[in-house]
């Protein structure tokens, strides 16, 4: 069980970092959004998956299908960090 937690986030990362870098802007997120971003992403892939040929609504995809949702998770974080207003007190 730990072995595959660990490759659910040596995945998350490496799927992550890939879509950080086809996203174009400067995202800001850390490590741990970073991998969030890619695990998500890899159940956006296979939901799209799901929508387009069938199969399980709540399943993962592949490398492909992940990076494809991650693409999509990555640039839904990137919009909302750019809304976030700060409040300064005086």
């Amino acid at each position: 069980m730990l072995w595959a937690i660990l490759g659910w986030i040596l995945f998350g990362l490496i799927i992550g970092a890939l879509a950080r870098l086809i996203v174009p802007g400067h995202q800001r997120m850390g490590w741990v959004k970073t991998i969030v971003a890619g695990i998500v992403g890899s159940f956006v892939g296979g939901f799209l998956g799901f929508l387009l040929v069938g199969g399980e609504p709540l399943q993962s995809a592949g490398w492909i299908g992940s990076l494809l949702g991650a693409i999509i998770v990555v640039a839904i974080f990137g919009r909302s960090g750019h809304r976030r207003v700060t409040h300064q007190s005086h």
